[in-house]
């Protein structure tokens, strides 16, 4: 088959590999219909996440057909149109059994990321992503192998378009639990920092559930006017205001600050020059640049949701100003499992229309160039869908949706 692999930092090919087959009862191969390049991903194109390989396949938001199924597998058969969650879970586990999938004990074989672990396992294993989460083959691939089949793989109706149910995998519950985290409710105000596409996700769940006022922090122009347009935000270019976390609390009542605010880019967030020659050292492994603006902007007793992935030590969290302010941080991998029955309904019911964020439609053929325009935000790249079985697929710009006018 053919499948996007790692050859080191910033070089990525479409190899051809060996075809997976059934290891486990409970596995499944899924012929791969539609796959996504995610904001995860760039982290180890970039070389930045420890212990990925030569050779090892990318790729945690993809969907295709059920083509195989192990002895043991009863929730799907051969034919089903499903999308895999990219949180790996065995679905009895302690951890399971409180719908905390992203933290199953059972599904990695790798140490995890935390660096003061002591003997506590690690979390799930994740799809496509380093040998710090299982080393598991990822989706931007023909065919994939997939574990735990009776917990992971979520049926999808065929009415819908792929476009429409893949980000199902990643993006869509991931700012589904970020902003529900936050605490944004009808006539709530938040502040989300990255426009990226959890980012713009987050902003449309926020809009779903009828926040009052959402500020998106970026500095990309073109990801700003985009979510200005399309979700009716307040942006702040940071590149032109040194200090959007000011800006945004002069813009609340009583100048307290947002009822929530989302961290949506995580551990390579442009800092500081100081954090810049901390981190080129290796003493610490975070920018904490995002996370310190996060903690301003957010008004007392509120809270800092944080989905961006963070690793390592951060310099200058200022833990002090949250303990003042009565701050509560919610964080970690998306529990994707819990989340789907109630996302499936309000995309079928029109409430989210999460595809309207792709901006590139490629071939897997097409993977690395793929990455490369995204790495580089080229041709105001947003989101980029991968399909498997094509030479070449021109992009496709969609439409701006402009239900919701700008604030």
């Amino acid at each position: 088959m053919r499948a996007l692999t790692y050859h080191g930092a910033h070089d990525v090919k479409v190899d051809t590999v060996p075809d997976p087959v059934i290891e486990a009862p409970d596995d499944i191969i899924l012929k791969v219909t539609a796959t996504a390049i995610c904001g995860s991903d760039l982290h180890l194109y970039r070389g930045k996440i420890p212990t990925v390989e030569h050779g090892d396949i990318f790729g945690h938001e993809f969907m295709g057909i059920v083509q195989e199924v192990g002895n043991a597998v009863e929730k799907v058969k051969v034919g089903d149109r499903v999308v895999i969650p990219f949180v790996i879970a065995c679905g009895g586990c302690f951890f399971c059994q409180m719908h905390l999938y992203a933290a199953c004990e059972t599904t990695n074989t790798g140490r995890g990321a935390i660096i003061n672990k002591k003997a506590i396992p690690p979390g799930a294993a994740l799809f496509g992503f380093s040998h710090l989460y299982g080393g598991i083959p990822g989706g931007q691939a023909e065919y994939v192998r997939v574990p735990k089949a009776n917990t992971g793989p979520f049926k999808v109706p065929g009415t819908l378009a792929d476009e429409k149910v893949l980000f199902l995998s990643d993006i869509l519950p991931t700012a589904y639990q970020a902003v529900t985290n936050a605490g944004i409710k009808q006539g709530s105000s938040i502040a989300i920092y990255g426009a990226g596409p959890v980012g713009l996700l987050c902003a449309a769940v926020a809009r779903m559930l009828g926040a009052d006022r959402i500020f998106m922090v970026d500095h990309h122009p073109y990801r700003l006017a985009y979510a200005q347009a399309t979700y009716g935000v307040i942006p702040i270019n940071f590149d032109e205001d040194d200090d959007p976390a000011d800006t945004i609390i002069r813009q609340t009542p009583g100048m307290r600050g947002v009822d929530g605010v989302v961290d949506a880019v995580g551990f390579e967030a442009k800092g500081s020059t100081t954090e810049t020659i901390l981190a080129t050292l290796k003493l610490e492994g975070s920018s904490g640049k995002a996370l310190r603006q996060c903690i301003a902007a957010v008004r007392r007793g509120g809270t800092v949701s944080v989905p961006g992935v963070y690793s390592g030590f951060i310099h200058g969290f200022l833990f002090g100003d949250a303990f003042d302010k009565g701050l509560t941080f919610k964080m970690g991998q998306t529990h994707v499992q819990r989340f789907l029955p109630d996302l499936l309904a309000h995309i079928e019911k029109g409430d989210l229309s999460p595809e309207v964020i792709i901006s590139h439609r490629m071939s897997l053929e097409q993977a690395a160039e793929g990455y490369k325009i995204f790495d580089k935000k080229q041709d105001d790249c947003r989101k980029v869908i991968l399909t498997p079985g094509s030479s070449e697929i021109p992009a496709v710009e969609p439409e701006l949706n402009s239900a919701v006018p700008a604030l």
